[in-house]
C-alpha cells in the first residue's frame, strides 16, 4: 500500500472516531487529508469501503501479532490464548473500533452490516480452532458452543466490570476470569455429551457468506506461521522469517503484489529441506498459485 493511500486511511480512522462515521462526508476526509476528490476514488468507491480498508488493515496487523505470540511455543497452553484475547481487546480499545461497530450495527447499511457479520463468522471460526488446538479434538464437537459462549461471558464481563475497575490490568483479569470459566464448561459438555450448535454450521455459513478473500488470507497466515515454527531453532531462522514475512506482506497488503519477487524470496524454503516440514512449503506454493490463477 502507497504512503499517500496510507495517509487517507489513517486521517479518516481519526475523523471517524471524532465525528462518526455517517456524520463524516467525502468532503470533509477530502478536506482533512488533503487530497483531491479524484485521488480518492482512485483508492476507494465509496466511504463504505474506506471504512471496511480501515478495519482490514487493523485485523490484518492483529493477526500478524496474533500469530506471534504462538512462534515456538505450544499452542495448546491456555495462557498463549489469554494474551491472544487480551491483544485484541486491547487492539480494539486502541484504535477505537467498538464506537464504529455499533454505528455500524444499528445503521442501515446492508454492505457494512455483512462486513462485520462475516467478521464475527471469521472470529468464531478462529477460537473454535484455537479451542480445538486447547482441548483436543476428542472435544470438537461441543467448541462452537463453547465458543458462543466465551464472547458472551467476555463481552458482557468487560461492560461491567470496567466500569468500576477501569485499570491497565483489568482486561488481563476479565481475559482470564472468562477463559478460566470456559475451561470447566468445555469439561462439563463433554462429560454429558450435549451440544446445542454443530460446529459444521459454522463451514457452511462461512461458505454461504462466500468469504474468499478472508479464507484465502487465514490460510496464508496459518501457513506461515506453520513454517516459522519449523524453523525457529534453525540457524538461519531470522533470514527465513524475513522471507515469509515479505511473501505474507506481498500477497495481502500490496495492491498488486510482484509474483517474481515472491518466486525469489520462496526459492530457497524449497532448497532447505533439512530446514522445512516440506508439505507445509508446497502448501505456500499452492496458495500463492491460488492467488495468481
Amino acid at each position: 500500500m502507497n504512503d499517500r493511500k496510507q495517509h487517507v486511511i489513517k486521517m479518516a480512522h481519526q475523523l471517524f472516531v471524532d465525528k462518526g462515521f455517517q456524520a463524516t462526508s467525502i468532503q470533509d476526509i477530502l478536506d482533512y487529508s488533503g487530497i483531491s476528490k479524484g485521488t480518492f476514488y482512485n483508492y476507494f468507491s465509496s466511504k463504505n469501503e474506506l471504512l471496511i480498508a480501515i478495519f482490514k488493515e487493523i485485523y490484518n496487523e492483529l493477526e500478524k501479532e496474533r500469530n506471534k505470540i504462538l512462534i515456538g511455543q505450544d499452542p495448546s497452553d491456555i495462557e498463549l490464548f489469554i494474551k491472544q484475547i487480551e491483544l485484541q481487546l486491547n487492539t480494539n480499545k486502541k484504535n477505537k473500533l467498538f464506537n464504529l461497530f455499533e454505528e455500524v450495527l444499528v445503521s442501515k447499511d446492508i454492505e457494512l452490516k455483512q462486513f462485520i457479520n462475516e467478521g464475527q463468522l471469521r472470529m468464531y471460526h478462529w477460537i473454535v480452532q484455537r479451542f480445538t488446538e486447547i482441548f483436543g479434538t476428542d472435544k470438537k464437537p461441543y467448541l462452537l458452543d463453547c465458543a458462543l459462549m466465551f464472547l458472551g461471558i467476555l463481552s458482557h464481563m468487560m461492560k461491567y466490570y470496567l466500569v468500576n475497575h477501569n485499570t491497565p490490568s483489568s482486561v488481563y483479569k476479565v481475559v482470564r476470569y472468562s477463559v478460566r470459566r470456559i475451561e470447566n464448561i468445555v469439561e462439563e459438555l463433554a462429560e454429558t455429551n450435549e451440544q446445542l450448535t454443530n460446529p459444521e454450521l459454522l463451514e457452511k455459513l462461512l461458505q454461504t457468506n462466500n468469504i474468499t478473500e478472508t479464507n484465502f488470507t487465514e490460510r496464508l497466515s496459518h501457513t506461515i506461521l506453520i513454517l516459522k515454527k519449523d524453523i525457529f531453532q534453525h540457524q538461519k531462522s531470522e533470514k527465513y522469517i524475513e522471507l515469509l514475512d515479505f511473501i505474507e506482506n506481498e500477497l495481502i497488503h500490496q495492491n498488486e503484489p510482484r509474483k517474481y519477487l515472491i518466486e525469489l524470496a520462496l526459492s530457497p524454503l524449497k532448497e532447505d529441506k533439512d530446514a522445512f516440514e516440506q508439505k507445509n512449503v508446497i502448501e505456500l506454493e499452492q496458495l500463492i498459485s491460488l492467488y495468481y490463477s
